[in-house]
């Protein structure tokens, strides 16, 4: 491969033409149906990945934010309530709590990047009211004992799956390993929309009910307004592309494993690559290594036409948004460094094997010159 080719960090081609006749039927068939809101396709998709993920119901949202907002509207906790979440995630994790009107607490994570519950207990006050776990990369958190630490204390768990879509304990699918979960359909997602995308697992009737109701300004009917709410409401278009991926999903995921799992057998020993437990199916929505001198390797695989992504560089804490939440530097040691090791490289169904290895002789490169000049 020449230096002068680039590989991309995310490319939709080979996924895309895979399905495209039927992504096109589809389109066709919702234009022709003239419902683009509210229709069939949404309820089959809804039914549909509920029962992918074993639960009772799922309810399509706009988008991943709206997702987690409205699970935490939906119990109308007191304003001082604290939701309990890890300081390493996206944005929308702890942005989605104080839309809510509540105020997010971190717990810092383990070197698996998940939520280390043995800091759980006491970060809990008399104000807490949930945890919410995020299963960064595709690895599922320590839900176990998540979920003891939760009962012990008579608190609701919500899982954070955005990144994690058919990822597994013990056999069992996140989305149904805590009493809520959200998902993201974004397009960088394993499973996403051709746009903005989300969707809320539960076992619970009452309060798929409710989030029915939130997701559509509220409203029981078109002349009822229940309770003032946003329009978070999934396009039908989208739920119809959605339906499409849902099918694919398993293989692509196989798929992803494979290249996964091919990074880690030619990396491990120049960089500290993702783990997974024998009890554990992570789906590795980001292949992310931990990786010394990481700034200078980002530069050195940009040059080389390699597309690479840093997530997160800079934690929820540390946020200009998060002032008036009291953190400072220091306050999440293993956040904190992480933040300063870890680079996603490129992985997507459809890459190939030599543009793999072209990734991972540029990494080896860069570490056995700088081992030669040292």
């Amino acid at each position: 491969m020449a230096d002068s080719e680039v590989i991309p960090y995310i490319d939709f081609s080979h996924k895309n033409s895979e399905i495209r006749a039927d992504l096109i039927n589809a389109f066709e068939k919702v234009i022709d149906g003239g419902q683009y809101i509210q229709g069939t396709e949404v309820l089959n998709f809804e039914s549909e990945f509920a029962q992918y993920c074993g639960t009772n119901f799922g309810i399509g949202l706009a988008n991943g934010t709206c997702s987690l907002t409205l699970i935490l509207k939906s119990f109308k906790f007191p304003t001082n309530s604290e939701v309990i979440t890890a300081p390493n995630s996206f944005i929308a994790s702890a942005s989605s709590i104080t839309l809510a009107g509540l105020r997010p607490v971190f717990v810092d994570v383990s070197e698996d990047m998940n939520m280390n519950p043995e800091l759980l207990e006491e970060a809990i006050t008399e104000n807490t009211r949930a945890i919410m776990p995020v299963h960064l990369t595709g690895r599922p958190a320590k839900m176990e004992a998540i979920n003891q630490i939760a009962k012990r204390h008579n608190l609701i768990v919500i899982e954070d799956a955005a990144q994690a879509v058919g990822a597994m304990v013990d056999g069992k699918k996140v989305g149904g390993l805590g009493d809520f979960a959200s998902f993201s359909l974004h397009p960088l997602k394993n499973l996403h929309a051709y746009g903005d995308a989300g969707i809320v697992t539960c076992n619970s009737e009452d309060t798929a009910k409710r989030l029915q109701i939130l997701k559509n300004h509220g409203l029981v009917d078109r002349s009822t307004c229940d309770i003032f709410s946003s329009n978070c409401r999934l396009d039908e278009m989208q739920a119809a592309f959605l339906r499409i991926q849902l099918r694919k999903l398993d293989a692509w995921t196989l798929e992803r494993r494979r290249l996964a799992h091919r990074y880690n057998e030619k990396l491990n020993d120049v960089v500290d690559v993702p783990v997974e437990n024998s009890n554990e199916y992570h789906v590795y929505q980001t292949y992310m290594i931990k990786a010394s001198n990481r700034d200078n390797l980002q530069k050195h695989l940009k040059t080389a036409g390699v597309e690479t992504s840093i997530h997160y560089p800079v934690p929820i804490h540390l946020q200009p948004a998060a002032k008036n939440l009291g953190y400072k530097v220091g306050d999440f040691p293993i956040t904190e460094k992480l933040s300063h090791l870890i680079l996603s490289l490129p992985l997507y169904v459809g890459l190939s094997e030599k543009s793999q290895d072209y990734v991972i002789e540029h990494i080896r490169n860069f570490y056995e010159r700088k081992l030669s000049l040292d």
